[in-house]
């Protein structure tokens, strides 16, 4: 048997934690002398321990731990993992993109914005459309990019293209359209013709990886507004280089086309 002093030696767990994982029925001591009070471990509780250690430092919440622990199928072990793993994933892309937002907000002196006014015509694309929330829309634009893909393939008659209601950002739930323009829009699947109709946008480049994206439509929303111009209907862009093309996120390109018209 070891006291509570050496098995925290031969596990990195404190002398408190492991009190506070006792009182928590997480790791419960071997033999707990009823006349002292002092705690034995037995060496076959030292990998529990390191495995606690180690979910801990993944910041699993004890009741996870604890389910972890007691579940005896392999498989259901590893799903809990994986689903707590997928979780830190999340977080550390929301945090990677705040980072690179703010590094362009902060920047002394913003790079000028080059904005083009188009007019673009009517056309009839194969597209995928929805309603989506916004914390879908990741999931929900990787499988609409396969299934065009799939669907059209070569027969792409230019970029990948997406349409996207205010009620998206003003209320996190609107309506989506991704699309590729082809000559002959077949239907199969959720793939089917949609007519996009004709728009004056006001248009710009955002440049790199689509985190920060938001402070393009900032800077672009900025020169609409002081150029007297108004909106009208859902922002559109075209994802001219992108994953797709390349894994050199520098090189992307998302082409951001906001609907206007001139007052007066």
């Amino acid at each position: 048997m070891l006291t509570i002093g050496e098995f925290s030696q031969l596990t990195h767990l404190s002398v408190r934690t492991l009190r506070r994982y006792h009182e928590a029925t997480l790791l419960e001591p071997a033999v707990v002398d009823e006349s002292t009070g002092y705690r034995y471990y037995g060496v076959d509780q030292i990998p529990a321990a390191q495995v606690i250690h180690r979910l801990r430092e993944l910041d699993v919440p004890l009741n996870d731990v604890r389910r972890i622990l007691r579940t005896p199928d392999p498989e259901v072990r590893a799903t809990l993992v994986a689903d707590h793993l997928q979780r830190l994933e999340d977080e550390l892309d929301r945090t990677r993109s705040a980072v690179v937002s703010l590094r362009r907000l902060l920047r002394p002196e913003p790079a000028p914005l080059d904005v083009e006014l188009r007019a673009e015509p009517a056309r009839t694309v194969a597209a995928v459309e929805g309603v989506v929330g916004h914390h879908e829309v990741e999931s929900w634009f990787a499988g609409a990019v396969a299934e065009l893909d799939a669907a059209v393939g070569p027969a792409a008659a230019g970029p990948l293209g997406g349409t996207y209601d205010n009620a998206l950002f003003q209320q996190e739930r609107g309506h989506a359209l991704l699309y590729l323009p082809t000559a002959a829009p077949p239907r199969t699947g959720r793939v089917h013709p949609a007519d996009l109709p004709p728009v004056e946008l006001a248009v710009t480049t955002h440049v790199g990886e689509h985190d920060g994206v938001e402070v393009t439509y900032g800077q672009l929303g900025t020169w609409v507004v002081e150029n007297a111009m108004s909106v009208a209907g859902p922002v559109r862009e075209r994802y001219l280089v992108g994953p797709r093309d390349t894994p050199d996120s520098a090189a992307w390109r998302t082409e951001i086309g906001w609907p206007v018209f001139r007052v007066g």
